[in-house]
């Protein structure tokens, strides 16, 4: 597929290393420039592009920087994509980096539905509780006793199809956990944010989390 990638920090940079592996025509931004991605291009292959570039074409795109920075994402810059691309937040809402939103804060609303708002695009919400470098260390062949699982939120089935399938070929097992409304699930504070285990324990784990943002993810 044709994935452009928004965000070269550790799980952009071990995804990006990931799916090119994998064979995957891979672009990848972020916002200093292509050319401070020139040694990532060369160790992958994939094409380091600016931000307005990055979803041109691509069947998945992925946004994967700090939260506050999603807002001054250029406006349309999925306008390029392909018709049904679907869109992977792996972002999470942390007060102490990100300043007070309060749309999280005071109106409840889930950090990914709120990355959606912004960017006037529906997402999926993935990988935000994963450690980068299980990216390149934890996969496993479908089927293996100790494959972790992920979980994956979204209003769109048909596009969370295409993640957990890319997921799945990543070498990780897949949970829903829901629509984006019920992705608090898997936010910050979470039983299952940050949990290296299997479908059985993330299933148990999603099923027992709550709404309430706890500790330093209060804001």
């Amino acid at each position: 597929m044709k994935i452009g990638i928004i965000g070269a920090g550790n799980i952009g940079g071990n995804l990006t290393r990931r799916l090119t592996a994998l064979g995957h025509d891979v672009s990848v931004a972020n916002s200093r420039g292509p050319q401070t991605l020139t040694a990532l291009a060369e160790e992958t292959g994939a094409t380091p592009v600016l931000v307005e570039e990055a979803a041109n074409g691509a069947e998945v795109v992925v946004v994967t920087i700090p939260l506050k920075a999603v807002a001054n994402l250029p406006k349309g810059f999925l306008d390029g994509a392909a018709a049904n691309v679907a869109v992977i937040d792996t972002n999470n809402y942390y007060p102490g980096r990100d300043g007070r939103i309060a749309a999280i804060l005071d109106e409840g609303l889930t950090e990914s539905r709120w990355v959606a708002r912004q960017i006037g695009h529906t997402v999926i919400k993935a990988f935000n509780g994963t450690y980068a470098q299980d990216i390149l260390d934890a996969h496993r062949p479908a089927g293996a006793p100790d494959r972790l699982a992920l979980p994956v939120a979204g209003d769109d089935e048909a596009a969370k199809r295409v993640v957990r399938a890319l997921i799945d070929e990543l070498g990780f097992d897949t949970v829903d956990s829901g629509t984006l409304d019920e992705s608090w699930r898997q936010q910050p504070g979470t039983p299952v944010y940050g949990l290296r285990e299997g479908v059985d324990a993330i299933t148990k784990g999603l099923a027992e989390a709550s709404p309430e943002r706890t500790g330093d993810f209060k804001g």
